[in-house]
């Protein structure tokens, strides 16, 4: 169920939630030393969430112990996604040739699925830079692994991105995001097919000395921390089957359970931070807080809005998702859907309406690079090997040629 505010929500309440979200995109681009602390990401969700908070107690304390428990829940899926991935780690170098490439891809496209974007992400784009550490022309192929890993490729079930396990936790089904696989295989083999071209024109401008040395540097993958395969062969179940209660108390179990059984150094070798978690875990707590009034908003006065149609409800919850965290995003569009005279078919709103949303927030997060957590990571990770990638809008330039086109189709035919 959602929280529900059943005093009037004042227009002025907005602005915490309004604020935070203009913080998490725009201060890492205007102020980036003073946003990298956690201290001061915490102070500032803490600055704007404390009043709402307040105002919430009084309101409905109900609504506000229900999204306490959201956010709980929330925190506990991704931390064991990020630690059983974190402990399983991909060595190897293959030849770099579009084939190899694509599968890269399209692996990626699937797993995320099982352990989220952010865990596919930082789980393959290391062996796959490795893998072309030879070749010159690179940075196509990790603007389509942020395309198609970081994003498009995890919106089959709630494990993949983030709105939709809130999605979830809202009263989605966990196997309604199954009804997404057209538009998933649609837009993934459009992108591998893109790709695939794009690369076979990028190795004809190699050097022979390039090529010659991919050739000799083959080193086969090999796979460490396979206990981890067998956690995350238990998260599936364990987030779709176990009651509320039971299944974060096994979430937490399977976290342990991986930090004390992956051998010493694998998560050394993959670079294991708890930075990320630390990060969504702060802000999001003030994203949970300062949205109760946001959303108690939008189911009050959606009508009136002009956003009725399941297109609309697709580019309205995209445009957004591509400059804000497309979880609150997707939740706000949500509870706007709630507040229409619409069909109730799945948590309050329509299956189409619903898919315009999901869609929504899972592909076009990745429009820019603050779209979605993984996009940024994939960016510092690539040049940090070397990998020359474009500016914040020399990316967007590339997102919009490309994935502009498939998503006016994508609207046009499917929803």
């Amino acid at each position: 169920m959602s929280p529900e505010i059943p005093l009037a929500v004042p227009l002025a309440w907005l602005a915490p939630f309004v604020a935070l979200l203009a913080a998490i995109a725009v201060l890492p681009l205007v102020a980036p030393h003073f946003w990298e602390p956690h201290r001061n990401k915490a102070a500032v969700a803490a600055l704007l969430s404390a009043p709402v908070a307040w105002w919430a107690w009084q309101a409905d304390r109900a609504a506000l112990a229900e999204t306490g428990h959201d956010y709980l829940a929330f925190m506990l899926l991704l931390g064991a996604l990020f630690v059983v991935a974190g402990g399983i780690f991909l060595d190897g170098d293959l030849r770099a040739t579009p084939g190899v490439n694509t599968t890269f891809l399209l692996l990626g496209a699937l797993l995320a699925n099982v352990v989220g974007t952010t865990g596919a992400a930082m789980l393959l784009i290391r062996p796959l830079l490795r893998t072309n550490a030879e070749r010159r022309h690179v940075k196509h192929t990790v603007i389509f692994f942020v395309f198609l890993v970081c994003n498009i490729g995890g919106c089959l079930t709630p494990l993949g991105d983030p709105p939709l396990f809130v999605g979830f936790l809202r009263g989605v089904p966990f196997l309604w995001t199954l009804r997404l696989w057209p538009e998933w295989l649609g837009m993934n083999a459009v992108l591998l097919a893109i790709y695939f071209a794009w690369d076979t024109l990028a190795v004809r401008h190699e050097t022979r000395a390039a090529l010659r040395l991919d050739r000799v540097r083959v080193d086969p993958l090999r796979l460490t921390g396979r206990v981890n395969l067998a956690l995350l062969a238990g998260l599936v179940p364990t987030v779709a089957l176990a009651a509320p209660g039971t299944r974060e108390a096994l979430l937490l179990g399977i976290t342990l359970l991986s930090l004390a059984l992956t051998p010493a150094g694998v998560r050394a070798r993959n670079a294991f931070t708890w930075h990320p978690l630390v990060e969504v875990g702060v802000l999001f707590a003030g994203l949970f807080v300062t949205m109760l009034p946001a959303l108690a908003f939008l189911r009050e006065h959606g009508p009136a809005l002009g956003v009725h149609s399941p297109r609309q409800f697709f580019w309205v919850t995209g445009s957004l998702s591509s400059v804000l965290d497309n979880t609150p995003t997707y939740l706000a569009l949500l509870a706007l859907a709630q507040g229409l005279d619409l069909p109730r078919q799945v948590a309050g709103v329509s299956h189409e309406v619903l898919t315009g949303i999901s869609l929504g927030a899972v592909f076009m997060g990745a429009v820019t690079y603050i779209g979605n957590a993984p996009n940024f990571m994939v960016k510092s990770i690539a040049e940090r090997s070397g990998v020359t990638m474009p500016g914040f809008g020399g990316y967007l330039l590339y997102s919009v040629a490309i994935l502009g086109p498939l998503f006016l189709a994508l609207a046009w035919l499917a929803l």
